[in-house]
C-alpha cells in the first residue's frame, strides 16, 4: 500500500492523490502541513530533509519527495499506455509537456496569482501584482490552448500525465476571483476534465482554510 504524507488543500498532494486515484491504487494519506504542522518534526525530517510535500511511500521503499519524481515513478511502475506510454519517443513527449506544465503552469499561479488572491489579506493584496501574474500566466497557457485546439488532452487525444500536472492548476484559476482571458478550447477541456471522478474528488476541493483573514 501506498502511504502519503501531506494535506489534501495542497496542490502538490491534490496533483499526486489525483494520479493515484486514476491508477487504482490503495492508499493511506496522513495530514501534515499548514494547520496540522509536523513539518519540523525530527521524524518528518527523516522522510524529507527538505520538509515539504508530499512524500510518498510505497511499501517498504524509501520515501520519496518532488511531486514530478513521484508521479513518473507512479506512472513507470503502476500504469500503462497510453497514460505513459511505453515508447520512449511518445513518453519522452508526454513528459515534456508535464515538466512544462509543472515550471510555467502550477509555479506561474501558485504563488504568482493563488497565494496574492486567496493567501493575502485583502488589505494587503496588490491588484497591479495579480493582474501582471494573472497574464504572465495566460501568456502560457495560450500555448496550451493552441494545442487543445488540436488534441483532446495536453499531449494528445489520450489522458495522459501531462494532464495531471497541468489540470490540477485549473480547478483553482477557474473559481478564485479573478478576470480571465476568453480561452475556449481550455475552458471545454476543463469541463472534460470535471468529468473525472478522480479530479472531483481530490482536485475541486474547498480551500477556505488556507485564505487569509
Amino acid at each position: 500500500m501506498l502511504k502519503v504524507w501531506g494535506r489534501k488543500t495542497s496542490s502538490n498532494v491534490q496533483a499526486l492523490m489525483w494520479c493515484i486515484s486514476e491508477l487504482g491504487l490503495a492508499y493511506e494519506r496522513i495530514d501534515v502541513g499548514h494547520r496540522f504542522g509536523g513539518l519540523n518534526t525530527d521524524a518528518f525530517g527523516r522522510l524529507n530533509p527538505n520538509r515539504t510535500i508530499p512524500v510518498l511511500q510505497d511499501g517498504d521503499g524509501e520515501p520519496l519527495w518532488e511531486t514530478g519524481c513521484i508521479l513518473r515513478y507512479l506512472a513507470t511502475r503502476y500504469s500503462t499506455d497510453p497514460f505513459w506510454p511505453e515508447d520512449l519517443i511518445a513518453r519522452t513527449e508526454v513528459d515534456r509537456w508535464a515538466e512544462w506544465s509543472k515550471l510555467n503552469i502550477a509555479q506561474g499561479f501558485t504563488v504568482p496569482v493563488f497565494w496574492r488572491v486567496v493567501r493575502t489579506a485583502p488589505a494587503e493584496r496588490d491588484p497591479s501584482a495579480i493582474s501582471a501574474g494573472v497574464l504572465a500566466l495566460e501568456d502560457k497557457l495560450r500555448i496550451a490552448e493552441e494545442r487543445l485546439t488540436r488534441f483532446a488532452y495536453l499531449a494528445g487525444d489520450d489522458f495522459t500525465l501531462a494532464d495531471i500536472q497541468f489540470g490540477h492548476s485549473l480547478y483553482r484559476y477557474y473559481d478564485i476571483e479573478i478576470e480571465r482571458a476568453d480561452l475556449p478550447a481550455l475552458a471545454a477541456y476543463y469541463e472534460r476534465l470535471k468529468a473525472r471522478p478522480a479530479f472531483v474528488e481530490h482536485v475541486m476541493v474547498s480551500y477556505d482554510d488556507l485564505r487569509a483573514a
